[in-house]
């Protein structure tokens, strides 16, 4: 019966439009209320409980780091530097757009702040070439997806935090399958593009020209080589290194770049927090869900439940992944990973499915949901950049969507693309 209100609840007031995380919070309280098994101070001490965390500090300083990277200009240099080195194939303007969302990915660590820095600049250029704005805002919207798997990842850090798995862990499992979810798209684009004839740029390499580039960018492209680098040397934990690259943005953006004015800096911060305050709401509403659901044992009996479904550990990560896509097309990647890790978690290990790897594989599952209706905010943001309608971009979409879950049935059921790195350097 405490699952049923709970989760009926919780269903309801989502349908009546009700913010994801308030919808959490007040579903907990209904619950409470019901059945009287806690106190009604549990939510509120639960709300800070869940927050008093140092890796939870992670997330507000990239969710900074990347909004200063973005204001600051290093995506405009990424994007000049990947022009001139995959500008020149068929379908270069494409190629391109996938490798900087990918390089802006290990910036940004967001799906949706991706779609926002790297559209507002390649998707006017990629019209005037001819490109179609279906195509283009759809394959816009997908790469910006590989910005939650390509580390640092802020949905990396929230299944690191509610399951207890290494962080770094996490971080380095997710190169690989971000890597090959960015290779399938430039697979795809380059085909698709000799199908419609879009050609490349043809001005002759330049090689003077080329270094210029590389030069000016030369603080954009050492931004993951720090972070990351310092993470697996041992330098700094991935709490320090979000507050390292909040620190690297601001000097480049003021300091080196001189894009970032005094007001583009207040407007900057103003923008994360808003955006780190309705994380936060959601992170402590579904910690006090999570509890609820471990205090009456509920992911005990789903693990019981879905073991007796099926003895098959393929079958039931199969059964996992369909669940994980229907989610993400209803509901944001934070609230899910927060309410569904600590009862997948335990089905998953039951099963022998390493932790990280399990993390990866939700992780991609719930980032398909980013362009895919009828949430996609991935979707939204494209369209607004393209000042188009959501059908246009939906209509696109299609086969990036199916492309991305047979890409994930390999990282699902390969998992040694998710391990090989832990095993290299562990």
């Amino acid at each position: 019966m405490t699952a049923t209100v709970l989760f009926l609840s919780l269903v309801v007031l989502l349908i009546l439009n009700v913010p994801v995380g308030i919808a959490i919070g007040l579903s907990c309280v209904v619950t409470i209320l019901s059945f009287g098994t806690l106190s009604e101070l549990y939510v509120a001490q639960t709300l800070v409980s869940a927050t008093d965390s140092f890796p939870i500090m992670a997330i507000p300083l990239f969710i900074l780091a990347g909004d200063l990277m973005g204001a600051g200009g290093v995506s405009r240099r990424i994007l000049g530097v990947a022009s001139a080195f995959f500008g020149r194939f068929t379908g270069g303007l494409a190629i391109v757009t996938v490798v900087v969302c990918m390089f802006f990915a290990a910036v940004s660590g967001s799906g949706p702040a991706t779609v926002a820095a790297v559209g507002s600049m390649v998707v006017p250029t990629m019209l005037e070439a001819g490109y179609s704005k279906s195509f283009v805002l759809a394959l816009v919207a997908a790469a910006g997806s590989i910005g939650v798997i390509i580390p640092p990842s802020i949905p990396m850090v929230l299944y690191g935090v509610s399951t207890g798995t290494s962080i770094s862990n996490m971080f380095l499992g997710g190169v690989l399958p971000g890597l090959l979810i960015g290779l399938v798209l430039i697979t795809y684009a380059y085909f698709y593009s000799r199908k419609m004839g879009w050609k490349g740029d043809d001005t002759p390499f330049d090689g003077r020209k080329t270094l210029c580039l590389v030069w000016e960018a030369k603080w954009a492209l050492l931004n993951p080589v720090i972070i990351l680098g310092g993470i697996y040397a041992g330098i700094f934990t991935p709490t320090e290194a979000a507050a390292v690259a909040a620190v690297y943005a601001f000097v480049c953006g003021v300091f080196i770049h001189r894009e970032l004015s005094p007001r583009d800096i207040f407007k900057t911060i103003a923008g994360s927090c808003a955006t780190t305050g309705t994380v936060m709401v959601i992170l402590g509403c579904a910690s006090t869900f999570a509890r609820i659901l471990t205090i009456e044992q509920i992911p005990v009996a789903i693990a019981d439940f879905m073991l007796q479904f099926s003895s098959s550990p393929a079958v039931l990560l199969l059964v996992i992944l369909v669940m994980l896509l229907l989610v993400g097309c209803v509901m944001d990647t934070t609230p899910a990973i927060l309410v569904l890790s600590p009862i997948l978690y335990p089905v998953a290990t039951s099963m022998g499915i390493d932790p990280v790897h399990f993390g990866i594989v939700m992780v991609v599952s719930l980032a398909i949901g980013f362009i895919t209706p009828p949430l996609g905010i991935n979707l939204f943001v494209a369209s607004r950049i393209g000042n188009a309608s959501l059908g246009t971009v939906i209509k696109g979409i299609v086969p990036f969507v199916i492309v991305m879950i047979l890409t994930l049935l390999v990282i699902a059921y390969v998992p040694q693309l998710s391990l090989v790195l832990l095993s290299v350097f562990n």
